[in-house]
């Protein structure tokens, strides 16, 4: 199994340089950061610095869409990171949250998400793609490679994930979810004549190592309100018992009242007074070390490549730490 850290880019972006730093000296494989250009500083200008101040390890955004970017100008921006420090980049995209919604839009449409994911990768591995009707190529990106990984929840998300994407990111740790969401993602990529099993799964929730489980729970509860946007979503297209979803994932936001993007991914957030103990311990990865290592390898049972700690909480650096020298080495 892979690891990866999943950050925020707040200032100042050197500390952002710096924990990823830590987390390649500590066995990750992945640096990961939001990607939202009004809450956060610009990812792609800290992944330049990251790329320079480590060997080895792939960075990309967990996640970026296709409304805040032009797909040529997001793919010549992966490609120019590969061509000055090798292909060391992957593209995580979603329909877009917080980066769309803050800016007074709507998240993507799938069929729109669907056609960003070839034309990005098509651009960024140098061959022709359309673009608003125009057929274009970037001529000097030569032995590009981008890996294009979407992030999903509903039925129809998933199904796209498994028609098109090189990988599947599942922004949380229930192993129930997990089962039931990779199965879709694998049988969707079968029905499309692929191969399901070269689809990369990536299961992304926080970890927080410690013995006070109270404490963690409230560092890591702002992660339940983030998906309650997704699953909000979900809930307002398939509705709560239409089988579409299961009930493990839609119940717990019953007692949803709104939510308050400048708090988004942070401990603080006032907005998750609504989630409750059993869905953050579901969802997260809490307490000792020893049992974030028999979490990670029940969902290795299940398929999962690689685990992305959100490490949005106050012991980031204990975080990476405990993983670098007990989590990681038991599930190499």
């Amino acid at each position: 199994m892979d690891f990866g850290l999943v950050l925020q880019t707040d200032p100042p972006a050197s500390q952002v340089v710096g924990l990823m730093r830590r987390a390649e000296r500590n066995g990750f494989r992945y640096g990961w950061t939001f990607d939202s250009a009004v809450l956060w500083q610009e990812p792609f200008v800290i992944y330049s610095q990251i790329l320079e101040h480590t060997t080895k390890l792939h960075v990309g955004p967990m996640v970026t869409n296709p409304g805040t970017r032009t797909w040529e100008v997001t793919a010549s921006t992966f490609a120019t990171l590969n061509d000055m420090y090798g292909n060391r980049t992957v593209c995580g995209i979603g329909r877009g949250d917080s980066a769309m919604r803050v800016a007074g839009r709507k998240p993507n449409t799938l069929a729109r998400l669907g056609e960003a994911i070839d034309v990005i990768r098509d651009l960024a591995e140098g061959r022709e793609a359309t673009v608003d009707g125009n057929p274009i190529r970037i001529p000097w990106i030569k032995e590009g490679k981008l890996p294009v990984w979407m992030a999903a929840y509903g039925p129809k998300a998933l199904a796209l994930a498994g028609q098109k994407a090189d990988g599947f990111i599942l922004q949380l740790a229930d192993p129930f979810l997990t089962e039931w969401m990779v199965k879709a993602v694998r049988q969707a990529a079968t029905d499309a004549g692929r191969d399901p099993d070269a689809l990369t799964i990536c299961v992304a929730a926080p970890a927080y190592v410690g013995d006070d489980l109270a404490h963690a729970r409230d560092q890591c509860r702002w992660f339940g309100g983030m998906v309650g946007n997704h699953v909000a979503d979900l809930v307002s297209r398939y509705g709560e018992h239409s089988g579409m979803v299961p009930e493990e994932l839609t119940a717990y936001i019953k007692d949803r009242h709104g939510y308050d993007y400048s708090h988004h991914g942070r401990a603080d957030n006032p907005d998750t007074t609504f989630v409750p103990d059993e869905i953050v311990d579901r969802f997260c990865l809490l307490g000792p070390a020893e049992a974030h290592i028999e979490k990670l390898r029940h969902l290795k049972d299940l398929g999962v490549d690689q685990f992305a700690v959100y490490n949005m909480h106050d012991n980031r650096e204990g975080t990476i730490d405990a993983y670098g020298s007990t989590v990681i080495p038991a599930l190499s």
